[in-house]
């Protein structure tokens, strides 16, 4: 599918979207069609309570959308709330010096990350996070998620909170 037509088919998907879920997975839709993702998921960010939940996950399995994880302060918070900018990584290793979870994600074949801000009245409310084999991410890639993604990521977030609703 070409790139016009995946923003055309997203665009259609969202304004159609009844729930977060479903505005989620016309953006997952996108991604897979614009950079690709073997694990893609959707964090919501509560910067008052410090606090991380999963909304979205292609592996409800190993990383399911139940609960919350405390927002731990590192080198990627500075990147990604500090800076609001992507944090990428090309291997597993480096993938490690910031995740506690980088053996679950090796297992998964996933060995390079983007996590895109998403950023609403200058505060982070969310990260979109692509995962794939090493190396996956090339700059072209990343160009295309900074570029063309942002107002996407951001339009689905809104939708959920907008419809207030998660299919279970």
């Amino acid at each position: 599918m070409n790139s016009d037509k995946a923003l055309l088919n997203f665009n259609q998907s969202l304004a159609t979207a009844l729930s977060g879920d479903q505005a989620y997975a016309a953006l997952h839709q996108l991604v897979d069609t614009w950079v690709g993702a073997r694990l893609f998921t959707i964090m919501l960010v509560d910067m008052d309570a410090m606090l991380a939940s999963r909304a979205y996950s292609s592996d409800a399995v190993s990383y399911p959308t139940s609960g919350t994880k405390p927002i731990e302060m590192n080198s990627w918070f500075d990147i990604v709330h500090g800076k609001q900018q992507s944090f990428v990584a090309n291997t597993l290793e480096q993938i490690a010096s910031v995740f506690p979870d980088h053996e679950l994600i090796g297992s998964l074949g996933c060995g390079s990350v983007i996590n895109l801000p998403v950023i609403l009245g200058g505060k982070l409310v969310a990260t979109v996070n692509m995962l794939d084999a090493e190396h996956h991410y090339t700059p072209e890639r990343v160009d295309r998620v900074e570029q063309q993604l942002c107002l996407p990521a951001l339009a689905a977030v809104l939708v959920d909170q907008y419809t207030g609703q998660r299919e279970k």
